[in-house]
């Protein structure tokens, strides 16, 4: 005897989305509702297509690879910073508020210019190889201790999305902090042996309230970071050689 299927009604989605275009200031920021059948596997990037191509086509925000890799299309999900191309609605209530990532200065609704801050942090902290020796392409590269290169690359997979400065408590009230992504940063430079700068060379750049100890720990950063960085032991890491390097002047 054969079963009847019964297939559940599809959700019916609310999403609230801040409006406001910084080249009309004219018109005042608002929030503005659009409703969408939820569909399997539908995540909010997809939903923001659906509504920008069937519903308003001025709706603003990024996006690039649709994968995670980019970085692009950060944003405040019902108020956690999160990456629109893999949330999925399914893990969201039927309410769905979503805001432009704060810090960060807004292009037009959800879209956010992540690039010039993030510009100004690597000018800050001087996130570049300083060679010891100038480069000579005909030589071989030196071998580096396996360990070391793994503990390098974990630095190097962040994807420069804004989701960990958005979600700190410290660098939504201090503009020169470096946040999660510039403590992060330095970490990994710190621990090339490449680099040229002593432990005396990045207590300058470091050792404030711009720095590392200028992390509360809130770590609100580890919470939101969609690719699951260390950022624990490379705030630990940075501590202990700052404060020994004090300790030594």
């Amino acid at each position: 005897m054969s079963q009847i299927v019964t297939l559940e009604k599809p959700r019916t989605l609310q999403f609230e989305i801040f409006r406001f275009n910084p080249e009309e200031p004219e018109v005042e920021p608002r929030m503005q509702i659009f409703e969408l059948a939820e569909q399997p596997f539908m995540t909010l990037y997809i939903a923001l297509n659906r509504i920008r191509e069937e519903i308003d086509p001025s709706l603003q925000f990024d996006f690039a690879c649709r994968s995670a890799i980019c970085g692009s299309c950060g944003m405040m999900v019902n108020g956690r910073p999160r990456l629109a191309c893999n949330t999925l609605t399914k893990d969201l209530p039927e309410q769905i508020r979503l805001r432009p990532l704060p810090v960060f200065k807004l292009i037009g609704d959800l879209s956010v210019d992540t690039g010039t801050w993030f510009r100004g942090m690597a000018e800050q902290v001087g996130a570049w190889i300083h060679e010891k020796e100038p480069f000579d392409p005909t030589q071989q590269e030196e071998r580096m201790d396996a360990d070391l290169a793994q503990a390098i690359y974990e630095g190097e997979r962040c994807i420069e999305c804004g989701c960990c400065v958005a979600g700190c408590g410290v660098a939504n009230v201090n503009p020169d902090f470096v946040g999660a992504a510039g403590l992060n940063r330095i970490a990994r430079f710190m621990k090339d042996s490449r680099d040229a700068r002593d432990a005396d060379d990045w207590f300058e750049v470091v050792s404030d309230e711009n720095g590392i100890f200028g992390c509360v720990g809130l770590m609100g950063c580890h919470d939101v970071c969609p690719k699951d960085l260390p950022l624990l032991e490379q705030y630990a890491y940075l501590r202990r050689k700052m404060l020994t390097t004090g300790a030594a002047r």
